[in-house]
């Protein structure tokens, strides 16, 4: 049912359950806000959007205010210009002025509304008590004296992942946002998926630095330093330096991290070819025991590339962790690689490589930290950054990056497929899978109008798709007349829903993809902020884009990973695959 109402006389007419706030998006008026964010829920906490309503009392928060007919609302009145600086003067009252020292600077909420309601002093004093600065996880870093308590990290936490590690502790003056029993976030259950420091307004939360290190990686002549950037690296950087959302810039990447002094400038893509692989022999494996051996088998199989989503699991569903494919991430797949099979490729002492990943993901800076990623003999990956940090690291160091010329990644773990980029899209890595397991089972090409699995494309929660095997070469006749079920889930409420579908037996899947972000990788928790739906569409359109315009768009058929079996790893799931790229994870404790 549609509604009428009038912002700042101007007329609106919009569905009956909206809110002001939105209402008056739609007759091109901004209110400002600092609680609110896109498909997380506002709890009108800031009181920064307060608005005039005819008839009411007292000012409405327009974050979860909803319209009615008639209504007649006023935006700019004084009481609600004075409100909302009030607002916003209180909250600067409890904040460190520190912003030239602040990891948010130019990219705070408060600070540009300070600047956009032209305040430049506060009328009350500072007296907030110091808090000390959480950093007990190789991810994330707390800075509670920077919370302005607008709860978006624990709507998030909560609402969208499922995990709720953070909450409002205590009341009135003494409220903060906790994680529980403990003041520290190493100590509780957090998958360190950074949607939280993603939806942040302020510095409260952020990605553990690690640019000094990286730099003092790359001044050292001791070091052979090489970079690898993750698929979803490139259709989001760009907006690091004010480009719209849906640009790629591989090209201009690849020439600004040579500027900066990396040796080897290769691409994760080039592992994601290799994942799929492993992962797709893998499955077939695991079919092959449970049609033709009659063995017991753990299926459905799910993915194992996200690190938030292992987290997840080795936390909540503990039972299931045999289900979970024993590929490494393509990151953790890379830097094995690059310790084992470059370094003897070069000539180069393993321990001479320093290896550095650019990732969509905090996530992945605790992933390369785990016990399991040490064996090539060396910790697998050194240092992740994230796109954040390499935009930052970009122009600390003085580079013009977007009137960069375009370069091409070294040879040969620089060598990729469409199939690789997709992997950073939601069902990106189901789709990329299929390319492969389709054209190996039956000894047919794939015809290009059918790459893309559309049941499997798009910001759908929970995603299903069937692939029935016909005409299957000798090896594979066995899968003759098999349908294949397939799902895939992104956000970590939605792999909830998947786990819980598989731990009941209402299931009927053979393999699962679960990314542990809402729209995969694109929309990770290191990403350019923020990261709404349009963004997310964008970022997601521009790497099938991407994807269309290669040559080769299926990972067997990459000459690189074709060369690594010929002279190294010799075969899918060989000896020297298990131990370089496979791994398996273990059950974690929630009371740990």
């Amino acid at each position: 049912m549609s509604v009428n109402l009038t912002i700042n006389n101007l007329p609106a007419t919009v569905e009956a359950d909206t809110t002001v706030l939105a209402a008056a998006a739609t007759v091109g008026i901004k209110i400002p806000t600092l609680c609110h964010f896109n498909n997380i829920s506002s709890p009108g906490s800031c009181r920064v959007c307060l608005v005039e309503i005819e008839g009411m009392r007292t000012l409405q928060p327009a974050c979860v205010t909803t319209v009615s007919e008639g209504m007649m609302v006023k935006t700019t009145s004084k009481a609600a210009r004075d409100a909302r600086r009030l607002s916003v003067e209180l909250l600067l009252a409890n904040h460190p002025w520190d912003c030239n020292a602040c990891v948010r600077n130019n990219e705070c909420e408060l600070q540009d509304l300070a600047k956009e309601m032209g305040i430049t002093e506060v009328r009350f004093p500072y007296e907030k008590d110091e808090i000390p600065i959480d950093d007990s996880t190789p991810a994330l870093v707390r800075d509670m004296n920077k919370c302005i308590l607008c709860r978006r990290c624990v709507s998030v936490c909560q609402d969208v992942q499922g995990v709720s590690t953070l909450a409002a502790k205590d009341r009135g003056f003494d409220t903060v946002i906790g994680t529980g029993a403990s003041d520290s976030l190493g100590e509780e259950v957090c998958v360190q998926c950074g949607q939280c420091s993603a939806v942040c307004p302020v510095g409260a939360i952020y990605e553990k630095d690690s640019i000094e290190a990286v730099w003092a990686e790359l001044d050292n002549p001791k070091k052979h330093v090489v970079v690898q950037t993750a698929p979803a690296i490139r259709a989001a950087l760009g907006e690091c330096f004010g480009l719209e959302p849906g640009h790629c810039v591989t090209g201009k990447m690849v020439t600004a991290l040579r500027m900066m002094g990396f040796d080897k400038v290769f691409d994760t893509n080039f592992s994601a070819d290799l994942t799929i692989i492993e992962e797709g022999h893998e499955l077939l494996g695991r079919l092959k025991t449970a049609l033709v051996d009659k063995g017991e088998v753990n299926l459905p199989m799910f993915t194992s590339c996200s690190p938030g989503w292992i987290n997840f699991m080795e936390y909540f569903y503990p039972q299931l962790l045999p289900n979970l494919s024993t590929c490494k991430s393509p990151q953790q797949m890379f830097g094995a690689m690059a310790k084992s099979y470059y370094a003897e490729l070069e000539g180069i002492a393993p321990e001479d490589i320093t290896v550095v990943s650019i990732m969509p993901c905090t996530a992945k800076k605790y992933e390369c930290t785990r016990d399991e990623m040490y064996d090539s003999g060396y910790q697998d990956v050194d240092y992740v950054l994230t796109t954040r940090e390499l935009g930052r690291m970009i122009s600390e160091a003085g580079v013009d990056f977007l009137n960069l010329p375009d370069s091409e990644q070294d040879s040969p773990m620089g060598m990729s497929t469409g199939a690789a980029d997709i992997f950073a899209n939601t069902g990106g890595v189901m789709e990329a899978a299929i390319r492969t397991v389709y054209e190996v089972v039956t000894g047919r090409e794939l015809p290009m109008e059918k790459l893309h699995i559309a049941p499997v494309m798009g910001l759908k929660g929970l995603k299903e798709a069937s692939l029935t095997f016909e005409d299957c070469v000798d090896d594979w006749k066995f899968l003759e007349g098999v349908t294949a079920n397939v799902c895939v889930a992104h956000g970590l409420k939605n792999a909830r829903k998947a786990c819980d579908m598989v731990a009941s037996g209402e299931a009927n899947y053979h393999f699962i993809e679960v990314m542990c972000c809402p729209g995969g990788c694109i929309g990770g928790g290191g990403q350019p902020r923020f990261t709404t739906d349009e963004v997310r569409e964008a970022r997601i359109k521009a790497i099938y884009a991407e994807d269309e315009g290669r040559k080769i768009r299926k990972s067997h058929e990459n000459p690189a990973i074709t060369q690594i079996y010929e002279t190294f790893l010799k075969k899918p799931l060989g000896e020297k695959s298990h131990k370089l790229l496979h791994t398996h994870y273990h059950a974690k404790k929630i009371d740990d």
